[in-house]
């Protein structure tokens, strides 16, 4: 008998090579890999396969008629050394991540944090009319008339009728304007997908945890923020800070529903509209493919970086 159990026992993982031990576990796990398995492979022919894609064209000029043509760095060059117009992108583009990012961010979760204090079906109604413009076609129209560059527009109006001006302000048109009002947007609409999931995790917290920690000692709101809702969020906020910084590094479709491509004096252009640009109108698909590389790599970089941060919170 003790030798039938020797037999039977399980061989350990560093009796095996680390190859035999996944396939030995990828066998195991059959049916949850199959469950996964259509995810997995349109995740991989819609996001890996582009992303790869880009960075070998990146490496090469392409116009979409002739045969790519391998000229190594020289799209890098002529980027960082050569295209005034992708610095000036680029600091807007910092500009628009170092505001809208946190910012949006820290919104979404105060937003989320008030609206589960509420009675389940007024949190209904408050959520809908937070999140609303996040989804809504029709914000830009909305944008546009409210700021028209004519009298008739809400706000030139207003101010005329007031006395404050005396012709109506080219909002879109003025470069003092564009930035300052597409940040605004950006602002409106950024409580998204990342809202919704603060609030889940907001509500998904067990309230014994809050009952505990006031005969801990916890005293108000802000210590149960800080001591028992963040750190009991970590996935939440771990998913919420990506999409933010996400959205944040690829604002420009608000710029150009806003204020055309290129904006005026390309006051509000960002990598983004650069991208758009070189991609979508001229074609140049090897270099609008290094400026996605670089546009991609700011962004890896920024959420490794958060994370970092994040994982801090509550420590």
């Amino acid at each position: 008998m003790p030798e039938a159990k020797e037999a039977k026992r399980p061989v350990a993982r560093k009796d095996m090579t680390k190859a035999q031990w996944t396939w030995k576990e990828m066998k195991r796990n059959k049916t949850a890999y199959l469950m996964i398995a259509p995810f997995m492979l349109v995740f991989t022919i819609f996001t890996i396969f582009p992303v790869l894609l880009s960075i070998i064209l990146s490496f090469t000029t392409f116009n979409m008629l002739e045969m790519p043509k391998f000229v190594f760095m020289d799209n890098y060059i002529r980027l960082f050394l050569d295209d005034d117009i992708f610095i000036l992108a680029l600091k807007n583009t910092l500009i628009f991540a170092v505001i809208t990012g946190p910012v949006s961010y820290m919104l979404a979760l105060f937003v989320a944090w008030f609206i589960n204090e509420l009675n389940p079906k007024v949190r209904s109604v408050v959520t809908l009319i937070f999140y609303a413009p996040s989804i809504s076609g029709q914000v830009y129209l909305i944008w546009k008339t409210l700021f028209s560059s004519d009298s008739y527009g809400w706000v030139n109006a207003t101010l005329i009728k007031l006395g404050i001006i005396y012709k109506p302000i080219l909002w879109f048109e003025d470069e003092k304007y564009t930035m300052p009002l597409c940040i605004a947007v950006a602002l409106w609409t950024s409580l998204g997908t990342a809202f919704l999931a603060f609030i889940a995790g907001l509500q998904g917290i067990d309230r014994s945890h809050y009952e505990a920690a006031a005969v801990d000692g916890i005293k108000n709101r802000w210590q149960e923020l800080w001591y028992i809702t963040l750190p009991e969020m970590g996935p939440q906020l771990m998913f919420g800070a990506v999409l933010q910084i996400t959205k944040a590094f690829g604002f420009g479709q608000v710029v150009t529903d806003l204020c055309g491509l290129p904006s005026v004096n390309y006051s509000a252009h960002t990598i983004m509209n650069h991208l758009q640009d070189y991609g979508g109108q001229r074609y140049e698909v090897g270099y609008s493919s290094t400026i996605a590389v670089v546009l991609f790599v700011m962004m890896v970089g920024s959420n490794l970086i958060i994370k970092k941060l994040l994982s801090k919170v509550g420590k």
